[in-house]
């Protein structure tokens, strides 16, 4: 069964728009404190070294000393390969987190919501995110994430203690998931749906051109890439669907 379902025979499956924004036009949102401080501190609680992760997923010490210290971007393939090492989901490099000891009501989510960890230590969500959680969320109050190549994650929304990421991913003209060319694995299933423009799948010895109305679903562990090759942004929703050990 091919990973690529079309849209109608006009392809314009697109969804439908109800204000005057022009495809792949960026709405106010709201940046997340920056994510190399977030990587150092779950990189530091777990004793592993710069050199050490960088060995593990095959990049230089220097790029994750980069990366740590925000001097660089990493790619879509870099960041998926640092969380699958450190054991950590996507969602937790949008979700602001503070470890703590057992809450006191016996362990069960607080107002601020929180979720057990390995050794029955709590991640619980910081109260100011929490209030930024429900179920709706706005345009102007979207967490982003902008990557290597002007790669732009904005989460759609989430429910604490479920592990999914529920995006909406632009692709800049000429943006793509590894400037390398290298194809990425993570656990996980994906979701796909393309809005606009247009996006090549690479996955596994295959290639895809996806189209407005094109959507996608695969395990996440066959080696994937995206790249734009197009003028206009692609815009798409996606769903990855995290396996939980």
């Amino acid at each position: 069964m091919s990973p690529i379902t079309h849209g109608g025979a006009d392809r314009g499956g697109t969804l439908p728009r109800t204000s005057s924004a022009k495809p792949g036009a960026r709405l106010s949102t709201s940046e997340v404190p920056p994510i190399g401080g977030r990587i150092r501190e779950e990189r530091a609680r777990r004793g592993v070294t710069v050199r050490g992760l960088a060995r593990e997923i095959g990049v230089s010490a220097s790029l994750i000393s980069q990366i740590e210290t925000d001097k660089s971007q990493p790619s879509v393939s870099t960041l998926y390969a640092i969380t699958t090492a450190l054991g950590i989901s996507i969602e937790d490099l949008f979700t602001p987190t503070i470890d703590g000891a057992e809450p006191a009501n016996g362990g069960m989510p607080s107002v601020e919501g929180s979720e057990p960890q390995a050794g029955g230590q709590r991640r619980t969500i910081r109260p100011d995110y929490a209030r930024r959680v429900g179920p709706i969320v706005h345009p102007d109050h979207r967490e982003t994430l902008t990557l290597e190549t002007g790669v732009v994650w904005e989460l759609l929304g989430q429910v604490p203690g479920i592990h999914v990421d529920f995006l909406l991913v632009t692709y800049q003209p000429g943006g793509s998931s590894s400037t390398s060319g290298t194809l990425m694995r993570h656990t996980g299933t994906e979701f796909g749906y393309l809005v606009s423009g247009e996006l090549i799948l690479t996955l596994g010895f295959d290639e895809h051109q996806l189209h407005p109305g094109d959507a996608i679903s695969f395990d996440s562990t066959t080696p994937h890439g995206y790249r734009n090759e197009g003028t206009e942004p692609a815009v798409g929703v996606w769903f990855v669907l995290e396996r939980t050990h």
